[in-house]
């Protein structure tokens, strides 16, 4: 379900009550976390934090590096996690903590579906936000491009 909002005060706004709120929690929890040098924008039709061009354009698509997303879709929410995809052992130190925090896990690649925020140990989350600078970022994915 992609959005059309142009800002992500819009996008919250937008949002169905229980929704909105697991969205302002989780998205609470992602810029306590985040750290410095990444950007809040609008983009892919979801919240994205990303590695501005002004920073890093050398990318295969001409757009900015998106390191973290937070999305409402159709039948569930989502944080997609670059860090996580990108990084092997902060992958496999993630899949641990999850399974460890009793929650049950429905991940793709990079991708935390999670249907109530109950369901989501936010903590965690916070964790793998703040894993990667812009420059460890910008690093694997250079060593992805190699």
């Amino acid at each position: 379900m992609r959005s059309e909002a142009e800002s992500v005060t819009r996008y919250i706004a937008e949002l169905p009550e229980e929704r909105r709120v697991a969205i302002k929690e989780v998205r609470g929890t992602i810029l306590a976390n985040l750290p410095e040098g990444y950007q809040e924008t609008m983009n892919w039709g979801m919240i994205s934090y990303e590695v501005p061009l002004e920073r890093y354009s050398e990318t295969y698509n001409g757009k900015p590096l998106m390191y973290v997303g937070l999305a409402s879709q159709k039948r569930h929410m989502a944080v997609y996690l670059s860090g996580v995809y990108a990084d092997e052992e902060l992958r496999e130190s993630f899949l641990d903590e999850y399974r460890a925090s009793g929650q049950e896990l429905d991940m793709g690649k990079s991708c935390v579906r999670f249907t109530r925020l109950e369901n989501l140990p936010v903590e965690l989350i916070g964790k793998a936000v703040g894993a990667l600078s812009v420059d460890d970022f910008i690093a694997h994915y250079e060593a992805s491009r190699n």
